[in-house]
């Protein structure tokens, strides 16, 4: 795991000695840093800071379950709340890293609607957590170094006669067998039940086989964009949020293609144990209101209240992951919370080979 970056967001008593400041109590909120993480701190963590006077340590972090799992296992908890994708949550809820998050801390929309009617019904599907985006994994290419032809599907990645060069992805088994299996054929609805048998698992691995020189691996999201500025890639394997950031912000010459996104949601949930669980709780609920999950589309992550669509703007709708759904591909968190620990164990024993 990369070394967690931090920095503590105080509220407006600055004149607090150092012995009172020192006896408060601190929220450790660990995320995903980048354009993200600063949306979050700007549209939550801020928020919650001025509204309460409380301190927030922020620290980023690459995602995965291992941290937690070590805290909880040593009990020596050091976050309190986390940002995690649903893709590892089903995982970590069943293995007892994370504390239940009950419904009724949760605020009804700015409109009056129950928080229950209000969220998608996927952000309050696991117990364990509460969504705040829904996101995507796609891949995107530099314009000014793509050439003349352009790619625009899954099996395009894996073409390296007609789409030379580097290939940038996350060093990790999720998404990137989907993306093979997608590739050699399978439907996209079957790309699960194809995976969780021994035959579809070799026939995924035999398909990144084809690529496999040709792949360069990094483990956080913030290095995306870089590798495709640089040249260190010719595609890039990104959260959407990444790219968008750097062509809308940087107003860098990238495309993304839409086929076969591998999306989900990212929802907050309180490591079990921590010893700072109601002001979490607390946190999670503000957080999770309408407007700072408005906030969230700021760099193109779509919000889970359907309340907080009315402070969106209508320019950015078109770059959520919500208004692609139909070139997309739900990521099944429970398949992953099942296969992922013999999943990873044989994706890190065939990058050994």
């Amino acid at each position: 795991m990369m070394k967690p970056i931090a920095k503590i967001l105080t509220g407006t008593a600055l004149s607090l000695s150092l012995a009172a400041a020192a006896s408060s109590q601190v929220l450790t909120f660990v995320s995903f840093g980048g354009s993200y993480g600063a949306a979050q701190e700007q549209h939550m963590v801020s928020t919650f800071v001025e509204q309460t006077g409380k301190q927030v340590l922020v620290e980023d972090y690459s995602g995965g379950v291992a941290e937690m799992k070590a805290q909880v296992e040593s009990g020596n908890i050091q976050w309190d709340v986390v940002d995690i994708e649903v893709i590892d949550l089903e995982r970590a809820c069943s293995e007892g890293l994370l504390e239940e998050i009950p419904r009724d801390i949760l605020p009804p929309g700015v409109d009056g609607t129950p928080a229950i009617k209000d969220f998608v019904p996927a952000a309050l599907a696991s117990e364990c957590g509460v969504g705040v985006i829904v996101w995507t994994v796609i891949y995107a290419y530099n314009n000014d170094t793509i050439g003349a032809n352009k790619p625009t599907t899954v099996a395009d990645l894996f073409d390296t006669k007609n789409f030379p060069g580097k290939r940038a992805l996350r060093k990790r088994p999720q998404v990137n067998l989907e993306w093979a299996l997608i590739a050699d054929g399978v439907s996209p609805d079957k790309v699960y039940e194809v995976l969780a048998t021994d035959d579809g698992q070799k026939r995924a691995f035999a398909k990144l086989d084809t690529i496999k020189d040709d792949i360069v691996w990094f483990d956080s999201w913030s290095q995306a964009p870089q590798l495709l500025n640089d040249g260190g890639a010719a595609f890039v394997q990104s959260a959407n949020g990444r790219i968008f950031a750097a062509i809308n912000e940087e107003k860098r010459p990238f495309t993304i293609v839409w086929d076969s996104h591998l999306y989900d949601l990212d929802v907050m949930s309180i490591v079990r144990g921590s010893k700072n669980k109601e002001l979490g709780l607390e946190f999670i609920a503000h957080a999770t209101g309408s407007v700072p999950l408005a906030g969230m589309a700021d760099v193109a992550y779509g919000p889970t209240r359907k309340s907080s669509m009315q402070f969106v703007d209508k320019a950015v709708t078109p770059h959520l992951p919500t208004s692609h759904m139909e070139k997309g591909v739900k990521a099944d968190g429970v398949f992953w919370a099942d296969y992922g620990e013999t999943l990873g164990e044989k994706f890190n024993e065939w990058l050994l080979k």
